[in-house]
């Protein structure tokens, strides 16, 4: 039998009452704001490249140390919604989070501007404590509803952050996109404030078991294992692709603005469509079928990016909005499959097994983004794709090959 310490659900009831639309939207839009803030910095790199005589390897590190602090935010902060007071944690990580913005806009220097960015990316867990009090508030009839309301904001906070950064900084430079973010998280965070219940925690088991219970959690359950390493791999692409696009646009031979890698954004509304066809689709087939064929639409996405250099520069423009769309769908039905998939590991340890799932995710946001950053600086455009295409690649092949163990608790 396992140890791993699980939560009670004394003063954990679902409030139906607490529960009222506004409510909801509110809880809708703070997720949205605050995934937002690890998005902002993609379409500015070029800008940011510039204005702070970076290279683009160096400027790579923005958005690779907000996705490290995110992974180490969910890994190291997200469980205390189970020890304390959720509301207390919202707030307390939303006005980090303010300051860090803050920060990021002030900052004077590269050096000062990455680690503005690592504290951006702790604090930006604060959508990671949003999701779990609508699924808490709601009653067990429509907590799906509830928390898939929320999940939407969470998925239009990432599509509107790059286009809205993207206009702004062309408009009035990239310090100010920083600035209306920080207000943008004050005015939700005072909201927050006034329109949450107070949360009764729901275990006293001290921090340091259940930060280990999620290292057993992942000895423990091979199929939490292939699906952080999957969507890590998936995400190392996602992220390479995103985090070099502002800067290729930015030269030869598309001299394109901010505005421009901004606008590539609006190909993210192909992940907020995947999320509910995934999870049909997993309901009906099974969420197996559908890791396999994000995965394997994501390769082939990526893989056709590789053609761009035999396009014109118009036709190339085409060709990446095309493909964006494509593996946009593709990483966002795998991760609805591997939420599926983990989510019916434990039932009370879903906090937990989700964390580590995210953990997974972000690493490889992190990575890629660094990667992807030499990668366009050592090889050009061409090396982005091969990477991108590559690590979807491993992550089909984890599908593909890896069956669940039937020894498996």
């Amino acid at each position: 039998m396992s140890s791993i310490p699980t939560t009670h659900e004394a003063g954990a009831k679902p409030l139906g009452s607490n529960l009222a639309g506004s409510r909801l939207m509110l809880l809708a839009a703070g997720a949205g704001f605050g995934v937002a803030a690890l998005y902002y910095s993609q379409p500015i790199l070029g800008l940011l490249a510039s204005d702070l005589h970076a290279s683009p390897d160096e400027v790579g590190l923005v958005p690779a140390l907000t996705q490290l602090g995110y992974a180490l935010g969910i890994f190291f902060l997200a469980p205390l919604g189970d020890r304390f007071d959720r509301k207390r944690i919202i707030l307390i990580k939303a006005s980090a989070l303010a300051l860090a913005l803050l920060m990021s806009a002030l900052a004077p220097s590269m050096s000062s501007l990455l680690l503005a960015s690592l504290c951006v990316g702790l604090a930006a867990t604060v959508a990671q404590d949003i999701v779990p009090a609508a699924a808490t508030l709601a009653p067990d009839a429509t907590r799906g509803k509830a928390v898939g309301t929320v999940m939407t904001g969470l998925l239009l906070g990432i599509l509107l952050s790059r286009v809205v950064s993207g206009f702004m900084a062309e408009q009035l430079g990239w310090r100010a996109v920083y600035l209306a973010a920080a207000a943008s998280i004050v005015f939700i965070g005072l909201a927050l404030g006034r329109g949450l219940p107070s949360f009764q925690p729901t275990t006293t088991v001290r921090y340091r078991a259940l930060i280990a219970s999620m290292a057993h959690l992942w000895r423990q359950h091979a199929s939490l294992r292939r699906a952080a390493v999957a969507q890590g791999l998936l995400s190392m692409g996602f992220s390479a692709f995103w985090s070099t696009l502002a800067i290729l646009l930015h030269g030869a031979p598309f001299h394109l603005g901010s505005a421009a890698a901004g606008a590539f954004g609006l190909a993210g509304a192909a992940g907020a469509l995947a999320a509910p066809l995934a999870g049909r689709i997993a309901d009906q087939r099974g969420p197996e079928l559908v890791t396999r064929l994000g995965a394997g639409l994501t390769t082939l996405s990526f893989a056709l990016m590789g053609l761009a250099a035999w396009l014109s520069p118009q036709a190339q423009l085409w060709l990446l909005v095309l493909c964006a769309v494509g593996f946009d769908f593709g990483v966002q039905a795998t991760l609805v499959a591997h939420q599926t998939i983990v989510y019916g590991i434990d039932p009370a340890a879903r906090s937990r097994l989700n964390a580590v799932l995210f953990v997974g995710m972000f690493i490889g946001m992190a990575m890629g983004a660094w990667l992807g950053s030499i990668a366009l600086h050592q090889w050009g455009w061409a090396g982005v794709t091969v990477f991108a295409a590559a690590s979807a690649g491993a992550a089909l092949a984890v599908r593909l090959t890896l069956r669940r163990s039937h020894a498996e608790a």
